[in-house]
């Protein structure tokens, strides 16, 4: 398993990945940055940008990053529900480092969102890559037909 990862890291799959990685970071990020500058908490702030992200993440890792092309409705629906639930996972542990970072340690802001956006990047490619969008070995979706 660590080989089939390690070995997937020179794929043009990575390379898509880091690549809508950071454009969910960026959406995260500027959703962020623009209800905190409406005077959002950072609870807020940080529970929404991050609803924002996992839609851009479905769509992109879906369609660009692992090529998962079914579209009936059913097929759709179980990658999304997969896809939102590891989410929540890395949503949970955001929200923590959030609360720990900036309101218990007083830490940056800034920093803490960046800190856990780098863990969240990482932790996110494994079930997507193994369990959410994976393929046969005709290379289609694990469910398409």
């Amino acid at each position: 398993m660590i080989s089939n990862i390690w070995g997937s890291l020179r794929s043009r799959e990575s390379v898509t990945y880091i690549i809508c990685g950071v454009l969910t970071t960026a959406v995260d990020w500027i959703t962020h940055r623009i209800l905190w500058h409406m005077g959002a908490e950072y609870q807020v702030s940080t529970a929404v940008s991050w609803a924002a992200a996992v839609l851009f993440a479905f769509v992109s890792n879906k369609f660009w990053v692992f090529q998962s092309f079914e579209v009936k409705p059913k097929q759709m629906w179980k990658e999304f529900v997969s896809f939102a639930a590891c989410r929540v996972a890395t949503f949970l542990i955001t929200m923590a480092g959030m609360i720990i970072m900036v309101g218990m340690l007083h830490w940056n802001e800034f920093f803490g969102k960046l800190i856990v956006s780098g863990a969240s990047m990482v932790l996110n490619y494994i079930p997507s890559k193994l369990f959410i969008f994976k393929k046969t070995g005709d290379g289609r979706s694990r469910d398409g037909e």
